[in-house]
């Protein structure tokens, strides 16, 4: 049995709550990569479906890029565990050689193509929601990422609509990523490696690595140490936005 922390489960709620994730008559597919990430919101979302005051329905699937992945361990961890899980094959690995642009970033096409395939399957199945396990960590790397690069302040959403139609929802968007690795430990799961970036047999190819986001990474490792509720001031800075300050052009 799965030993999900209080808090981990508060927050969840809390974000559920919040931002209307997940409401009565919703169909939510979860894309389970088997990550500490995703396989901790399988666990939290079937808690829920047991416990929540409304009723949805919740399937996980994962992607299989075509790379000869066994998926067959976390297929029977999620039927022990009463989570249903297909898994969906895909030839990604295989075309990636033909569309991928030389000196691109294969880890960013990777995550293109999976989002595009989950999308696909989600809308042909008749769900209207995908859950997907990016945390607050994610959220604030990419905010630096894009505030850095991009010359733009955006994060990750906790829930918007697709331009495809499916509604994407981030019900980990309050946690910590050093939560959903203490789970993974406490519960000796078996988890699978990169979740970021599936596609590292491409590392032969003429394709770069993607710096940015573990540049994002260090330098908030290092506030934090600087700043202990970096985070905290964070999550609120995202719901507390001052647009008026910003120079926008004005009609």
């Amino acid at each position: 049995m799965i030993n999900l922390s209080k808090k981990l489960i508060r927050q969840v709620a809390q974000a559920n709550a919040q931002f209307g994730l997940i409401k009565d008559g919703d169909r939510v597919l979860l894309g389970l990569s088997g990550g500490k990430d995703s396989l901790a919101l399988a666990h939290l979302l079937n808690r829920m479906q047991a416990h929540a005051p409304f009723k949805f329905d919740l399937e996980t699937v994962t992607l299989s890029y075509g790379m000869g992945e066994d998926y067959s361990q976390l297929h029977a961890h999620c039927e022990e565990h009463g989570i249903k899980h297909s898994i969906l094959d895909s030839n990604i690995y295989e075309v990636s050689g033909d569309t991928i642009r030389e000196n691109s970033s294969f880890c960013s096409y990777f995550s293109r193509m999976r989002r595009g395939a989950l999308y696909t399957y989600a809308l042909e199945k008749g769900f209207n929601k995908l859950a997907i396990g990016h945390h607050l960590d994610d959220a604030a790397e990419s905010f630096f990422m894009n505030f850095i690069h991009n010359g733009s302040l955006r994060t990750l959403a906790p829930i918007y609509k697709s331009k495809r139609g499916i509604t994407v929802i981030r019900p980990l968007i309050f946690v910590r990523e050093r939560q959903l690795r203490d789970n993974a430990i406490q519960n000796e799961l078996q988890v699978i490696g990169n979740e970021f970036c599936p596609g590292m047999k491409l590392s032969e190819k003429n394709v770069k690595f993607p710096h940015a986001r573990e540049e994002s990474k260090q330098l908030l490792a290092n506030l934090e140490k600087e700043h202990p509720k970096l985070f905290t001031s964070l999550k609120t800075a995202f719901s507390n936005l001052h647009t008026e300050t910003f120079w926008m052009n004005q009609v």
